[in-house]
C-alpha cells in the first residue's frame, strides 16, 4: 500500500549506513509527476568496502557512461552523502543487506510503495542453507499470477542466473530500461522480471504471445497490481508484434519455455535489435530433431542416434551448441548453463548472451563443420541469414 514518501526513505536511511549488514544499494529512474525534478546524477550506487583506513561507504554516482567513484568514512560524512542521495528525486530505490532486501518505488501522485523480503541468514550452516530468492515466495505478486510453487522455483532461479549478466552487460543509465518477454505464455516471468528489476531503476516491459486470451488476462493482471503504464501486453508472433514493443530497440531479452523455434525466433529478434543482454531457456527441439532423423549420420557417430531417446538427447544438446556459437558469431558472449534443478522441470538449459559487438574469432571454421558434417540447417541460422523473416 502506498505511504509518505518522507516515511519510506526513513526506513532506507538505517540500512544505507549499517556497515556490517549493507550488501548494496541503487537509486535510479526519475520520479514522475508533480515530485519529478530533475536529477543531479542519473544513478547512484552504495556498497560497503574495506580499505586501509577501514571500511567505508562507496558511492558510484552516474551522470554519463563512466561513473565517479568516492568512498565516505562511516560517521558524518557518510551521513551527509546518505542524506543528499536521498533528497534526490530518484523514483526507484533497491537496497540489499544479508538481512532483508528493500524496494521502494515513488508513484505518479508523489507516494512510496515499500516492499520488503526478508534475506536467507547468513548465520545458517553450509549444510542447511536455503537457497536465496530474489523475490520472496510469499510475494503476494505469485498469488495473483496463481503461480504454484515449481514455476515460483523456476522464476526465481532464472532471476538468480539472470542477475550477473545484468550487472554486467552495457545497460543504459540515461532513460528506462526496455525488456520483452517473447512468448510470454502466462507471464510468471514477465511480472516477476518487472519486480526485480524495476527495484533499481525505472522499467518498461512488454510481454509477446500469440494467444489473445493471455493478452487479455495479462493486462488485466497488470491493471489489478498498478503497473498498466509500465508492463503491457500485445498478440501474434514474435516477428510481427516485436513492430509494436517496445518502443524502441529492446536492452533486455527475455524467453522462458518459447516452444520450438518460438526460441529462435525471440533469439534472431534479441540479435536485430542487437539488446545488450538476451537471456532464453528453451523449451522443446524439434526443428533440428526432425532434420537429424531425416539425415545420414556421419560416421562414427551412429551409435548416437540409432536409439530415439538418445538421438532425441544429443539433438537437444545440438541445437542448444549451434544457437550459442551463431550468438557468438553475431557479437555475444555466450555461455549456457543448468539454471535450476531438473526435478522444477526438465527444461533447465539456459543461454545467457551479453553483447560485446565483436564476433568471437574460433567460431565459424567450428560451426560450419558441424552442420557440414550433420546435413542441417539450424533454424535460427536461416533467419539470421534473412531468409525466416
Amino acid at each position: 500500500m502506498p505511504e509518505p514518501l518522507e516515511i519510506a526513505l526513513d526506513a532506507l536511511r538505517p540500512a544505507l549506513l549499517d556497515p556490517q549488514h549493507l550488501v548494496r544499494a541503487v537509486a535510479a529512474g526519475r520520479r514522475r509527476g508533480p515530485a519529478g525534478t530533475a536529477l543531479r546524477w542519473q544513478r547512484a550506487e552504495l556498497r560497503p568496502v574495506d580499505l586501509k583506513g577501514g571500511r567505508q561507504l562507496q558511492i558510484m554516482t552516474y551522470d554519463g557512461p563512466t561513473p565517479v567513484t568516492r568512498n565516505e568514512p562511516y560517521g558524518p560524512a557518510a551521513d551527509k552523502a546518505v542524506e543528499e542521495l536521498l533528497k534526490e528525486p530518484f523514483g526507484n530505490w533497491h537496497v540489499e543487506s544479508t538481512t532483508e532486501t528493500m524496494q521502494l518505488r515513488v508513484t505518479k501522485k508523489g507516494a512510496a510503495q515499500l516492499h520488503r523480503a526478508a534475506a536467507a541468514s547468513a548465520q545458517q550452516t553450509a549444510h542447511d542453507r536455503a537457497k536465496p530468492h530474489l523475490i520472496d515466495p510469499g510475494d503476494p505478486l505469485f498469488s495473483v499470477l496463481g503461480a504454484g510453487a515449481s514455476k515460483r522455483r523456476q522464476v526465481d532461479a532464472f532471476l538468480r542466473a539472470m542477475a550477473p549478466a545484468v550487472d554486467d552487460a552495457r545497460l543504459p543509465v540515461d532513460r528506462p530500461l526496455r525488456v520483452v518477454d517473447l512468448g510470454c505464455g502466462n507471464a510468471y516471468l514477465t511480472f516477476a522480471a518487472y519486480r526485480y528489476l524495476s527495484g533499481a531503476r525505472e522499467v518498461e516491459l512488454v510481454g509477446v504471445d500469440l494467444r489473445e486470451e493471455a493478452r487479455a488476462r495479462n493486462t488485466g493482471i497488470a491493471a489489478d497490481l498498478g503497473w498498466a503504464d509500465r508492463v503491457r501486453f500485445v498478440a501474434g508472433s514474435i516477428a510481427e508484434s516485436t513492430r509494436e514493443a517496445p518502443t524502441g530497440p529492446a536492452d533486455v531479452v527475455l524467453a522462458l519455455h518459447a516452444c520450438d523455434t518460438a526460441t529462435d525466433d525471440a533469439l534472431a529478434q534479441a540479435v536485430r535489435w542487437e539488446a545488450p543482454l538476451v537471456v532464453a531457456a528453451p523449451c522443446c527441439h524439434h526443428d533440428l530433431q526432425r532434420q537429424l532423423k531425416a539425415a545420414n549420420t556421419p560416421p562414427p557417430y551412429g551409435v548416437l542416434t540409432r536409439h530415439p531417446i538418445l538421438r532425441e538427447r544429443f539433438g537437444d544438446a545440438l541445437t542448444d551448441a549451434l544457437r550459442a556459437a551463431l550468438l557468438r558469431r553475431a557479437g555475444y558472449r555466450t555461455d549456457v548453463i543448468q539454471f535450476v534443478d531438473a526435478e522444477y522441470t526438465p527444461r533447465n538449459t539456459m543461454i545467457r548472451a551479453v553483447r560485446t559487438g565483436t564476433p568471437a574469432a574460433d567460431v565459424d571454421e567450428e560451426y560450419d563443420e558441424l552442420v557440414a558434417a550433420w546435413g542441417i540447417t539450424p533454424y535460427l541460422q536461416t533467419l539470421l541469414d534473412g531468409a525466416g523473416g
